[in-house]
Order: C-alpha cells, then sequence, then structure tokens
C-alpha cells in the first residue's frame, strides 16, 4: 500500500461541527448494518432530490461521493484511485468516481474490506440510483462502469432537469415543463423501488419527509444569514463540515435537529461578537470549486493571518422555502420537483435585472455584498471537469460587471493528494493576503 502523511489536526469553531464525524461514521454504518440485516441498500449521488423517496420506502442510502471525500481526508483514497487505474481507468476522470470504482474492485476480488478502507466502508448495494442531466457527467456512466464488478446489481437512472440561464429567454415559460419531467422521472424512481423491495409507497410517510425536508431548508438559511454578522461566528472550514446533514441526512429529524442546534449556537456567538477568527480583519468568499478534503487545515492557515470565510457557495444547497415562491400542492412529488426547479432558477429573474450576466456571478455579487466580501477564493479541483473549468470565467465576468476585487485561484483536486503542494498553495495565500490588505488600505 502506499505510504500517506497524517492528516493534520483541524480546529473546529463550532461545537456542531466538531460532531460532525460522528454523523459521518454513523452514516456509514447504516448501510452496513441494513446489509447484515438483509434490508435494501442503495448506492446514491449527492444532491439528487430522492432523499425523502428512498427514506421514506425504508431504503438505505450508501452515499458515494462521502465516501471518496472520508478517504481524501483520511489520505488513504491513493490506493483506491492505483486500483481504478490498474483497470485502466484514467486518472483524469473524476477521483470520487476513481476511489468508488477502485474500492469496489478491490472488495469484489477478495470479498472483503480492503486493508486501507476507513470506517468499514461500503456494503455491497442493493440496487444503485443514478442521476443524470445535472451538472455532474459522471453520473450517467459511474455506476454502470460498476456493473463491470458487480453485474447482478440493477441500476435504475433518472433524469434532473438543470434548467440553463439564456439571455432573451424567458425561464418561466419553461418551468411547467422542467417540472412535469422531473415528476415523471421520480415517479418511475418509485415504480422501481416498489418492484425492487416489495413494498409500496406510502405517500403519507413521504408527504411528512417533504416537510421535514422544507423545515430543515429554512434552518439552514437562517442558520447560514447568522454568518453575516461582523465577526462573522462560522467560516467556510466548519461549513465543509456542517454541509454533511444538509447533503446528506435530508428527510431525517437528526438533520434537523442538527441545524437547529447550530442555529441556537450561532446566535449565542453573534451575540457574544465571537468570531471563527480570533481577531477578523479580512472576509473572504469560497466563491467555487469542490473541497480539497485532504487540506482543510488550510483554512486555519488562512485564519491565522485574519482571514475569515462568512460565505462560500460550494455546497450551499438550500434557500429559504418562501422565497422560491412554490405553488400549492398536496402531492408530494410534484412539490419535489417544483422545489429543485424553483432553487435551481432563483438567481434567473437577480441577474436579468441588475446585471444580465450569469446567475452564478450575481450570486457572487450578492454574497461580496451582503456578507462584506474583501476578497474572493475558488479551488480548481483538476479531475472534476463538469463544475470547475467555469470558475475563471465566472471571476473575469466578475471583474468587469462589479469590482477589481481581490481573487485567488487554489489548484489542486477533491481527494488525489498527489495533485497538492501544500508549500505552493502557502505560499500564494500569504502573497493573496498581501494584496487584500493592500486593497483595503487603497
Amino acid at each position: 500500500m502506499t505510504e500517506t502523511s497524517p492528516k493534520p489536526k483541524r480546529r473546529h469553531v463550532t461545537e456542531a461541527a466538531a460532531r460532525v464525524p460522528g454523523l459521518v461514521r454513523e452514516m456509514m454504518a447504516a448501510p452496513q448494518r441494513a446489509r447484515e440485516e438483509g434490508r435494501p441498500v442503495a448506492y446514491a449521488f449527492i444532491n439528487s432530490s430522492y432523499e425523502e423517496i428512498i427514506r421514506a420506502m425504508d431504503v438505505t442510502p450508501a452515499w458515494v461521493e462521502n465516501f471518496a471525500g472520508v478517504c481524501g481526508a483520511k489520505r488513504v483514497a491513493t490506493d483506491f484511485l492505483a486500483r481504478a487505474e490498474a483497470d485502466y481507468f484514467s486518472r483524469s476522470l473524476c477521483t470520487y468516481a476513481l476511489c468508488s470504482l477502485g474500492f469496489d474492485a478491490w472488495r469484489e476480488e477478495i470479498n472483503d474490506v480492503p486493508p486501507p478502507t476507513p470506517w468499514g466502508g461500503l456494503p455491497r448495494p442493493s440496487f444503485m440510483l443514478a442521476t443524470g442531466g445535472t451538472i455532474c457527467d459522471p453520473r450517467y456512466k459511474w455506476f454502470q462502469a460498476l456493473q463491470g464488478y458487480m453485474p447482478d446489481v440493477p441500476v435504475h437512472h433518472i433524469n434532473i432537469p438543470y434548467p440553463v440561464f439564456q439571455k432573451g429567454v424567458n425561464h418561466r415559460d419553461e418551468l411547467a415543463y422542467y417540472v412535469k419531467f422531473m415528476t415523471a422521472e421520480l415517479r418511475g424512481l418509485i415504480a422501481f423501488l416498489e418492484a425492487q423491495t416489495g413494498k409500496k409507497m406510502d405517500y403519507d410517510a413521504l408527504a411528512a419527509r417533504v416537510a421535514l425536508v422544507d423545515r430543515t431548508w429554512d434552518v439552514c438559511w437562517e442558520t447560514y444569514e447568522l454568518r453575516r454578522a461582523v465577526p462573522t461566528p462560522m467560516g467556510t472550514g466548519d461549513a465543509f463540515n456542517t454541509m454533511v446533514p444538509l447533503n446528506f441526512l435530508l428527510g431525517t429529524e437528526t438533520a434537523y435537529d442538527f441545524f437547529c442546534d447550530l442555529r441556537t449556537e450561532l446566535q449565542a456567538r453573534v451575540k457574544a461578537r465571537l468570531g471563527a477568527v480570533p481577531t477578523e480583519k479580512y472576509r473572504l468568499l469560497w466563491g467555487g470549486g469542490l473541497a480539497a478534503w485532504f487540506a482543510l487545515n488550510d483554512f486555519d492557515y488562512f485564519a491565522a493571518s485574519g482571514a475569515a470565510f462568512p460565505a462560500e457557495v460550494t455546497y450551499r444547497l438550500a434557500e429559504r422555502i418562501e422565497h422560491l415562491d412554490l405553488p400549492p400542492n398536496s402531492d408530494p412529488v410534484e412539490h419535489i420537483a417544483w422545489r429543485w426547479v424553483k432553487y435551481n432558477t432563483y438567481w434567473f429573474d437577480r441577474a436579468r435585472s441588475r446585471t444580465g450576466s450569469q446567475p452564478e456571478v450575481e450570486k457572487l455579487i450578492n454574497f461580496i455584498e451582503d456578507y462584506r466580501i474583501d476578497g474572493v477564493v475558488m479551488h480548481e479541483a483538476f479531475s472534476c471537469r463538469s463544475w470547475h473549468p467555469g470558475l475563471i470565467w465566472q471571476l473575469n465576468h466578475l471583474k468587469k460587471i462589479y469590482r477589481d476585487i481581490p481573487s485567488l485561484v487554489l489548484e489542486s483536486d477533491m481527494v488525489d493528494i498527489g495533485s497538492y503542494n501544500e508549500l505552493d498553495t502557502r505560499n500564494r495565500i500569504d502573497a493573496f493576503i498581501e494584496i487584500v490588505d493592500a486593497h483595503i488600505e487603497g
């Protein structure tokens, strides 16, 4: 096995963020228990809008991207990447997918958990739920590739529409079409789950889960709004932990209670003027890009210079429900579809009314103004082709439309630690902080 350096221990500002590793352990233990007890387990993707459906059907999700992130954070992903490469998968592919492919290939080969696996890994799934149509292109082929190692495990694929902003086109004319399409796809998923589990959907139970997710979104939004305070009570380093309940535990009381607790904690911190950084001098925006999970301690390095991150674009996947102006509807499946489509078009009108630019740029401008941002930091993960190539374009348009705000683009990957140079990263952070300081003084 490849020798890897131990990960430096991070400092969590909030008590809530410090609880997240325990939640992740339980998330990974749950499908293992379900498999042992003969209950259905589904390989699942983040941000796929089927969380309530899965849980209402008593299917236990095993989150493949979360597993890859854990491997990256534990600095043990290298062996799984190498195992996937041995089967001729290119290292230039999404390393979340490669990590998953390498793990499953190895597990199937030895009929046991591979030695470097953290926290027991993932069990063999009963079926796999793919979600194409969103921003992530590997979701079309990832689970199909896994069938090469598990040919008896069925894959169900649903297309989730990803509305595209077009100048001169009123997206509101297309919303009903998107919702109709997505509702049909979700109903197809329910039919698949009913066939696989031999159980009919309990639509009252589904409606309760959907309402719980709405409440969770609202509390999460209120929590993140508290971070506007100066000094900010929580930074992106902790937010990259607290995203776990929002993205992997939706539809559970655990997620709702977590954000209620975090809201209470941040309210107390704001009242006591306790900042995420002891002496906040600079307020930075994480403007895009997935986290380098093996290098989250870089946020501690920023903090040592007095730099706090009150907001981030990444993983902020909730909006206040009333802001979305959802139509009244008693059908929980259609409600899920409306919530997805309205969330993904929320910034369209604001982009047209103020800048005429893309919604992604309008979102950056909003954060800069509302959170009093002094500089923007982005991270280009080399193996994520879907999202990261557009980050430089966003920065260029931001500087044309808004102002010449200092920016830093870090480069590495999500889980491939071989892409990361700590000395170079720290030198670039130092230079960036000097620029931000000069910009503020000027």
